[in-house]
């Protein structure tokens, strides 16, 4: 039971935390536009992606992808509820909610709002947002609690 509020409390901050960044910067579009510098190899910019990851399956529509994200979100929200441990449940957690934040957006505007640019010189790793920070984090999360238990390390329910 327990373990299953972590996993909850990981998906509403990353949903949270994802969806309120947005926010600010979908209320700054124009002044994001061209890229705001906020230190060498950052700077913070107004996009939006009508793919997935890196841009792949642009033109794909809107509704398929945000279908195709429910879907894992449902398979993942099971895997949560039977998770046997916190890192696990907050692992499960972060990606579901990463993955609502961008189906709320394909939902609002048929893409997905990116907004953190990174580079160097001319090299530009593809923009992403706070969403995607938090489905990465969660599965980096997932390898390190099945290492953890590989090792023979105990659940941490």
């Amino acid at each position: 039971m327990f373990t299953r509020t972590t996993g909850l409390a990981g998906m509403a901050t990353a949903l949270g935390a994802d969806q309120a960044t947005k926010a600010v910067v979908s209320a700054n579009s124009a002044a994001l536009a061209g890229g705001v510098p906020v230190f060498p190899g950052f700077k913070l910019v107004f996009l939006r992606n009508d793919g997935v990851t890196f841009g792949l399956l642009g033109g794909v529509p809107w509704w398929a992808l945000a279908a195709l994200a429910l879907a894992i979100v449902v398979w993942l929200a099971v895997l949560m509820a039977r998770a046997t441990d916190h890192l696990e449940a907050l692992a499960y957690g972060l990606v579901i909610g990463g993955a609502l934040g961008n189906v709320a957006d394909r939902l609002r505007y048929g893409a997905v709002t990116d907004f953190l640019d990174f580079y160097v010189r001319d090299w530009h790793w593809p923009a992403f947002n706070l969403s995607d920070v938090a489905v990465v984090g969660g599965v980096l999360l997932l390898l390190l609690q099945q290492a953890w238990v590989a090792r023979g390390h105990k659940h941490s329910s």
